[in-house]
């Protein structure tokens, strides 16, 4: 008589997790991490999620969807100002923590340019910036507008310098720049020979706190109509 045999099942792997929205969003994450961006597509994604890419879009409605929780989830690391801490003091490291993690991923951040972010860390981000602003005196609507101006800046500014920073070789623009400034006549261009030595003067957060500095003067002091 012949051993009873016991059965093998034909799967080659085990079991796939459930999909979720959070699953998806993280596995986007190691990709853009990875290999950039550009190639968080819904085809690698399902791939990586042993799934089609169909299935996907019951949790995330497009790219630009995606592409939004994919800053929410970054937002996660940006922390509130310490209680006690001055008005402006609180809006610019807000800014500045905003503005250095979409630096190290500026394929995102031109992405949000043109995004209306509405995921719950993005949200209290707002909520936050307003807080502090209305702490300020700022009146009500001018509070509401500037925050829409300054959170434009940081997104700008993060897509300019870390897309820069991508280049093979960065500093050769600069360089150009510079020669071209150091080179002009004073004849010709008298205002840029009187601000040559500022023109490249302080470095990228120097610069950017300054700029913050100098949008929420003109939000405090220029009345909405």
């Amino acid at each position: 008589m012949s051993p009873r045999r016991v059965p093998v099942s034909r799967r080659e792997r085990p079991a796939k997790p459930a999909l979720s929205r959070e699953g998806l969003v993280q596995a986007a994450l190691a990709i853009m991490r990875a290999e950039g961006l550009e190639k968080v597509t819904m085809r690698r994604l399902a791939s990586e999620l042993d799934t089609g890419p169909a299935s996907l879009y019951v949790y995330v409605r497009n790219t630009a969807e995606l592409h939004g929780a994919l800053l929410d989830d970054l937002l996660s690391d940006v922390h509130p100002p310490g209680a006690g801490t001055p008005w402006r003091e609180g809006v610019v490291g807000l800014l500045v923590q905003y503005t250095r993690i979409l630096i190290g991923q500026p394929s995102l951040a031109r992405s949000v340019l043109t995004l209306r972010p509405s995921g719950p860390n993005y949200v209290r981000l707002i909520d936050a910036l307003l807080g502090l602003l209305r702490a300020g005196g700022v009146p009500l609507r001018q509070a509401a507008w500037g925050v829409d101006l300054l959170l434009q800046l940081a997104t700008a500014t993060a897509a300019e310098q870390g897309t820069r920073d991508e280049a093979a070789d960065p500093d050769h623009e600069v360089n150009l720049q510079a020669m071209a400034v150091r080179e002009a006549s004073a004849d010709e261009f008298p205002e840029i020979v009187r601000a040559r030595d500022e023109l490249f003067s302080g470095d990228g957060e120097q610069r950017g706190r300054w700029a913050f500095a100098a949008l929420l003067d003109g939000i405090a002091g220029t009345p909405a109509p």
